[in-house]
């Protein structure tokens, strides 16, 4: 395995290290699981898995626990997961996650940040069947770990692409496949130190450079919207 993991190690977990607004992120992803499975983390794995990426972002326990108390709260109406679809500059395919209280406004800055930059709002199913969504572990690694055993192990669990660095494992699984494999890795007792799905190309499209720069463009301007989780595209890095 491997192949995934050589083709997206540029941009995975990228979207933490980049987007200054990295606690606003996680504090959504932790309402949204708040709202779905409830604010105990030992009954709720979609939780867990959100305080563990805050940690991953060096987010304050406090902070944490303040966006479960105020997801509990009957007075908040929560967000919404909303995904768009578009074309951007030079044709290349975009899918914008979102996470939002207010969908009227969403949809208005994402249209007008696509018409800004050369591209198109398109409808639903326009894109993402040029995508697939997968769901991406990275587990911390230990000196005791037979790496080679692991991945056979977790073949049942769902494991689609599977490697490795000096300090972390990145597995990926289809995104059906998600919660079979955070079972598998909890009950190896293997600590998750952030998880994250991820809309991968079916094939990519090359640019030149100052294409590129026209598309990058797009792409920061719309993680700097306050509504935006993550951005993807076909584009050749």
């Amino acid at each position: 395995m491997g192949r995934i993991f050589e083709t997206r190690k540029h941009v995975m977990f990228a979207r933490y290290a980049r987007m200054s607004k990295a606690f606003n992120r996680v504090r959504k992803e932790i309402e949204i699981a708040v709202k779905a499975g409830g604010p105990d983390p030992k009954s709720n794995s979609k939780l867990r898995i959100a305080v563990q990426n805050a940690k991953s972002v060096n987010m304050p326990k406090d902070k944490v626990e303040a966006a479960i108390k105020r997801a509990s709260s009957k007075d908040t109406s929560g967000y919404q997961e909303i995904f768009y679809e578009g074309y951007g500059p030079h044709g290349i395919g975009v899918i914008v996650e979102c996470a939002t209280d207010n969908p009227t406004r969403t949809v208005a800055n994402v249209r007008h940040l696509f018409r800004k930059h050369e591209g198109s709002l398109g409808t639903s199913g326009s894109i993402s069947f040029m995508f697939e969504r997968k769901g991406l572990f990275k587990a911390v690694k230990t000196g005791s770990m037979d790496l080679e055993n692991l991945e056979l192990e977790l073949i049942d669990a769902g494991l689609d692409d599977f490697s490795y660095d000096d300090e972390f494992i990145y597995i990926y699984v289809p995104f059906q496949e998600y919660g079979s494999m955070q079972k598998a890795l909890e009950e190896k007792n293997i600590e998750i130190k952030a998880t994250e799905f991820q809309f991968l190309p079916s094939n990519y499209k090359e640019l030149n450079d100052e294409q590129k720069k026209e598309m990058n463009e797009l792409i920061e301007a719309l993680e700097d919207d306050d509504d935006v989780q993550s951005v993807y595209h076909n584009m050749q890095m």
